[in-house]
């Protein structure tokens, strides 16, 4: 019986944990975009990508759910604050940044951190691709390999930094998870 009641406590705790870093993690996805157009204008964001980060840091570490939260809200609250990222790109920018968290943290299910990173890379792209094919008028190729372009750099700190970030948040987390391999 006790062992049930520990076995509650820690999942309720994970739970709590999980939430409370969700929240910190849409946070600092709506507040760093801003901070990189304050200090570099308005063409920082597309050069650092800095609202993904943190997309692919919570679905890393977090899962799945996070991560596809971190991504859907992220997006729709920065709009909201700020106007960014404009209108016209929103609804593509939250489906990448959707498929960014969901597919890092499925993919981590599975496999390590570095095939889940890169794979969240690539297929939030080609998400993004699909549906700018799909559902506007916008070159799709053009706006992906426009974005990427642009983006060189941002995917490279992302390459670098998300899993250094992840190795070191991991210690909050319970050593057994299936997530921290």
């Amino acid at each position: 019986m006790i062992n049930i009641i520990n076995g509650i406590q820690i999942k309720k705790l994970i739970q709590t944990k999980e939430l409370i870093f969700t929240t910190i993690f849409v946070a600092l996805s709506v507040l760093t975009p801003m901070v990189f157009h304050f200090f570099g204008g308005i063409n920082a964001g597309r050069s650092f990508l800095p609202i993904h980060f943190f997309v692919l840091v919570a679905g890393l570490l977090l899962g799945w759910r996070a991560g596809l939260i971190t991504g859907l809200a992220s997006p729709l609250i920065s709009f909201l604050i700020s106007g960014m990222p404009v209108i016209n790109i929103l609804p593509f920018i939250i489906i990448e940044l959707s498929a960014y968290g969901f597919l890092a943290g499925l993919l981590r299910q599975r496999f390590n951190l570095w095939i889940s990173l890169f794979g969240a890379i690539v297929l939030g792209r080609v998400a993004v691709l699909t549906a700018i094919f799909l559902f506007s008028n916008i070159n799709a190729v053009n706006f992906v390999l426009s974005a990427a372009r642009d983006g060189w750099r941002g995917i490279v700190m992302q390459i670098i930094f998300v899993p250094v970030v992840v190795k070191k948040l991991q210690n909050y987390f319970i050593k057994n998870s299936p997530l921290l391999r």
